[in-house]
């Protein structure tokens, strides 16, 4: 791959993927509530919101000890591994995903949870107003005033 992507983000590109297939927009990078930073956030066809956490090894999986706290903020829950990882120390109960850089496979579905109708508006308005902003500057890297953004 010739972007120098990172081995999480080479993992997002090919879930992003993979759920664009099933008529899922995502964006990677998401932060849902200060101090969280989930790697891909996906919105189905029906509102549905799930989180995917990218786990490029065995030190990232052990490092990370937020994972819990994006749970209240999507209706599933996955891990995404590439087809080396040990998946024997992934918790049990989550949704797994195998991928590469141009594609995954969803293995298993976590158990669902269904967001209240607040919490669910407020991801959706969310993430339509980052996706907008990351838009923006695409079109015009250098605003005269941006609002809201740090």
């Amino acid at each position: 791959m010739s972007e120098n992507l990172q081995p999480g983000q080479v993992l997002a590109r090919g879930i992003c993927r993979h759920l664009l297939q099933h008529n899922f927009t995502t964006m990677t990078e998401f932060v849902p509530a200060r101090g969280l930073r989930v790697d891909v956030l996906a919105i189905g066809p029906k509102g549905e919101i799930w989180i995917v956490e990218c786990k490029s090894c065995r030190s990232d999986f052990l490092s990370d000890k937020k994972w819990q706290g994006y749970l209240e903020w999507c209706d599933r829950f996955f891990w995404c591994v590439d087809d080396q990882f040990p998946l024997d120390i992934l918790p049990k109960g989550n949704g797994l995903i195998i991928a590469d850089g141009f594609d995954a496979q969803i293995l298993q579905y976590g158990a669902e949870r269904s967001l209240s109708a607040p919490r669910r508006k407020a991801v959706t308005r969310q993430a339509a107003r980052v996706s907008m902003q990351r838009l923006q500057a695409l079109n015009d890297p250098t605003p005269t005033r941006v609002y809201g953004v740090v």
